[in-house]
């Protein structure tokens, strides 16, 4: 039998304690329902944008919040409500997908070394450190100049750019869980790594995981915006709240809910991320984890 299932002690991880941290956090609520309405307005934004997000308009360039335009238009004369509703497909797809994949890798490769220890850990602990002191910018800038911006690039950029942080992590919360009974009976039993990382480590520190992606996923939302806003990110003219801000700021006095509407878009996002990690993350006294092992 499993270890997971009989040794309960310290499991913070599974889906009944999800639910009870859930259930005593409103910031968490807060925080994911925010980014709920953003998951619901990307998924329905072809059919509640009042206008194509793409189609240029000249003789309506720049203008005014009115009934046609509710949030006035860009200087092509594009929509700015329909390019913030389709931005957000956009920043969501390639955001979560660089997300998933970063904390993916991260949590395999710090289970595995947590495992395994000695000169296995060392190395490929000292590898990671080495990632981690070259500023993301600057890498993701170096990537993107010499194999281009297209999204499958920039998802597996961002990817490789955060999964040393994660794995730095990961690794903490699993050495918490190493030396526990039932990781010691399934090692005795002659279990494989990859058999006990699954059933007896993983499920055990799947609020940390949790977090951790709630965390990373605010910053590469920022981060990818960034990349949009400098012109290495989306190519016009992709509906992108990076982009839009880019391409509106020379009008902002002129047409200001050309910049501020993505702005709000991209900081609403984000405040919805930051809340349910910080919501869950004292719910499941996983801050204390990161602070003391990380």
């Amino acid at each position: 039998m499993s270890g997971t299932g009989t040794d309960t002690t310290g499991r913070r991880g599974t889906l009944t304690g999800l639910l009870g941290a859930l259930r005593g956090s409103t910031t968490a609520w807060v925080g994911l329902a925010l980014v709920a309405a953003h998951l619901l307005v990307a998924l329905l934004a072809p059919l509640v944008a009042p206008h194509s997000p793409v189609e240029n308009d000249p003789a309506n360039a720049l203008a005014g919040p009115g009934w046609a335009h509710w949030a006035g238009t860009d200087q092509y004369g594009r929509d700015v409500l329909s390019r913030v509703l389709h931005g957000g497909r956009y920043a969501l797809m390639v955001s979560f997908g660089a997300t998933v994949l970063a904390v993916a890798l991260g949590t395999v490769i710090g289970c595995v070394v947590a495992l395994r220890g000695g000169w296995l850990d060392n190395l490929v602990m000292r590898v990671m450190d080495a990632v981690l002191s070259i500023p993301p910018v600057l890498a993701l800038l170096v990537v993107v100049t010499v194999l281009g911006a297209g999204p499958l690039v920039i998802v597996l950029a961002v990817s490789l750019v955060y999964t040393p942080a994660v794995t730095r992590v990961v690794r903490a919360a699993a050495q918490g869980v190493a030396p526990s009974d039932y990781v010691t009976a399934a090692r005795v039993r002659g279990e494989r790594t990859t058999s006990i990382l699954f059933r007896e480590v993983l499920p055990n520190i799947v609020d940390v995981v949790c977090v951790e992606f709630a965390m990373r996923a605010s910053w590469v939302i920022l981060l990818i915006s960034s990349l949009s806003f400098l012109g290495f990110g989306a190519n016009p003219p992709t509906p992108d709240w990076g982009l839009m801000v880019a391409e509106n700021r020379t009008a902002i006095t002129v047409v200001p809910m050309a910049s501020l509407a993505p702005i709000i878009a991209l900081a609403t996002l984000v405040i919805g991320l930051n809340l349910a990690a910080d919501g869950l993350s004292k719910a499941w006294g996983v801050d204390r984890v990161r602070k003391g092992r990380a």
